[in-house]
């Protein structure tokens, strides 16, 4: 008897297809591989509610600097009761509304904001 082999096209296809299948686990991986790794901490939860920790902790090394007798656990916990009812949009915007407002280099935060930032550079 003879061996009969894979055509031309099987293999071209077979192949196509491998290189698909690597090409989709590549495009699914690389961003999580990619992203920046942060040590765990206290205050992940927190934390992971912020679009940018780097830049919130550059920013939150100069609020810090400005919060005299920062206490993290009490902050955190501040805004855990806070975030339990409320998105942190939402919990921005009552600070706004009722004038809980912190400056940093010039530039006014809400509360929360500032405290989350001050928490991410703690961390950093």
């Amino acid at each position: 008897m003879t061996e009969q082999r894979p055509s031309r096209r099987a293999v071209a296809i077979g192949g196509s297809i491998a290189v698909a299948i690597g090409l989709a686990a590549i495009g699914i991986e690389a961003p999580r591989l990619l992203e920046r790794a942060y040590r765990k901490t206290p205050y992940d939860d927190l934390l992971g509610l912020l679009t940018d920790r780097s830049t919130a902790a550059r920013l939150g090394r100069d609020a810090r600097a400005g919060i005299a007798g920062l206490d993290p656990k009490n902050v955190a916990r501040d805004l855990r009761e806070r975030l339990t009812q409320q998105s942190l949009g939402q919990v921005i915007d009552a600070d706004i509304a009722q004038h809980r407002l912190a400056e940093v280099k010039g530039w006014v935060l809400p509360q929360s904001l500032a405290n989350l930032s001050a928490l991410a550079a703690i961390e950093d």
